[in-house]
């Protein structure tokens, strides 16, 4: 990072990029909030439902291979702002489908140009921190995802029991215009010129030759269908094993996603702490994300739970850690390559952890809907 750019700037940056991925996050959230009452009002069942949110993976997951080149070959500011622009208007376009083939389409045009948010963020964070500040500076802005989250459960049902369904998605679908009127005059392009970490222009097949890249590949594949889950099927969940409706699922979702923010946060402080401390970079960072993943592993008890806020409390757990592991794994990706390639590096593994994410979905809305049938 150039010496010469004033010191507090680079946290405007990261101020705005967590504004912008809680406004993602409301966005493909909603639906998931939603979800309950569309089904029962558009008769939907658990395999439609599945196969809805599994084409917004299906489409999030072959954006991020586009994204990712496109950010790093005309630069965060227009890239961001434009698929910004293209996210909002999907999800505008949420309120006007009525058939399970309409919510399909949305979805599919929302996950294609939700895709950047990711490679756009981590590249400016690459361009603008300095390697001991990148995995902090991951985890505030990663932390939107659940801000947004908490945020969601309580816009939307005020909303949607107020003036129906289809406001919710035209209400969120415009805070991604009301960004831009900040991203827009505020973020400054880093040149290559100034820019020591660049590097030469990568050629993006050739990055498939690189192991660092597979290890970035399969650590993304391995874990983002999990998240997918707890985005898509936690209410669900509540709904169905508690009895949790829609005016009553703000509470337990804002506190699953509050913890969720603190690992979030936390994960990025501790592999940054312990850098400074005189940890190699690779040892801070696989350190941390070994100790998180083994704080996810009693998740499995989730559904034993006794009651409600048991189970919320194992989750919540489980969603900290994982957010805790993303920052770090995404931070990875700025750690092994020069900043003219993180984008495309980004998009590359986030593909493969959004694939993962399709066949979890159809497999998880084929397996509970076989199961309701059983029952």
């Amino acid at each position: 990072m150039n010496s010469e750019r004033p010191s507090s700037y680079r946290w405007t940056i990261c101020a705005l990029l967590f504004v912008a991925t809680t406004i993602n996050y409301i966005d493909r959230q909603v639906l998931g909030i939603l979800a309950p009452t569309l089904q029962r009002t558009l008769n939907w069942s658990e395999a439609d439902y599945g196969d809805i949110v599994s084409w917004f993976s299906f489409a999030y997951a072959f954006g991020f291979l586009v994204a990712g080149r496109l950010i790093d070959w005309i630069g965060v500011r227009r890239g961001l702002a434009t698929a910004v622009v293209a996210w909002s208007a999907a999800a505008i376009g949420h309120a006007f489908a009525r058939t399970v083939a309409g919510f399909s389409l949305a979805r599919a045009f929302l996950g294609a140009s939700e895709s950047a948010i990711f490679p756009g963020s981590i590249k400016a964070v690459a361009e603008w921190f300095p390697q001991r500040e990148r995995a902090l500076a991951t985890g505030i802005f990663n932390a939107g995802t659940n801000t947004g989250a908490i945020l969601t459960p309580l816009l939307v049902p005020w909303i949607a029991l107020t003036w129906g369904w289809q406001w919710a998605f035209v209400a969120t679908g415009g805070l991604g215009l009301l960004w831009l009127l900040f991203w827009i005059p505020l973020y400054r392009e880093v040149s290559v010129e100034t820019n020591a970490a660049a590097g030469a222009k990568v050629l993006w097949t050739r990055l498939f030759g690189h192991r660092q890249t597979w290890a970035f590949i399969v650590g993304k594949l391995m874990a983002d269908p999990v998240w997918w889950f707890y985005l898509y099927w936690v209410p669900k969940f509540l709904d169905a094993k508690y009895g949790v409706k829609l005016g009553q699922l703000a509470a337990p979702i804002i506190v699953v996603y509050l913890i969720a923010d603190v690992g979030s946060v936390g994960g990025g402080w501790l592999s940054s702490a312990l850098i400074k401390r005189g940890w190699s970079v690779n040892r801070a960072r696989k350190t941390t994300m070994l100790a998180m993943a083994l704080l996810i592993v009693p998740t499995t008890l989730a559904s034993r739970a006794p009651t409600m806020w048991t189970a919320v409390l194992i989750v919540g757990v489980a969603a900290a850690a994982h957010q805790a592991w993303s920052a770090n794994v995404y931070t990875l990706a700025s750690d092994m390559f020069p900043n003219s390639a993180v984008g495309s590096v980004v998009g590359i593994g986030a593909f493969a952890g959004a694939m993962g994410g399709v066949v979890f979905q159809r497999v998880t809305g084929n397996w509970t809907g076989s199961s309701s049938e059983r029952q």
